[in-house]
């Protein structure tokens, strides 16, 4: 198995409800496996030249790979902000089992 097969994408946003309603829209449309949303929790930021801190909550994604432009793609469409963050980091190792779960329950 291709470790970099796996991914985590995160994102995050002051409205919980909005990132559920994401979450389940991910889930639905198989293109992640498992949407984790925790929080909240405190972000410090650049926004339009001034230092922010604002309560976020984080979400956390795990798909394949070749998902991540629909992901990202269903994350804007649904997102309330602006610049939303959305970021991708490869999950290098991770139990076989577990890595498998990911790949069946995903298109």
């Amino acid at each position: 198995m291709n470790p970099n097969e796996f991914i985590t994408v995160i994102t995050t946003c002051d409205n919980e409800e909005a990132l559920s309603k994401i979450a389940f829209s991910l889930i639905e449309k198989k293109l992640a496996a498992c949407v984790q949303i925790m929080g909240p929790i405190k972000s410090t930021y650049y926004w339009q030249g001034k230092i922010e801190t604002s309560s976020e909550w984080l979400c956390q994604i795990k798909t394949v790979g070749h998902l991540y432009g629909k992901v990202e793609r269903e994350i804007k469409s649904m997102h309330p902000y602006t610049t939303p963050e959305i970021i991708a980091h490869p999950i290098v190792q991770g139990s076989e089992s577990y890595l498998e779960w990911i790949r069946e329950n995903v298109n």
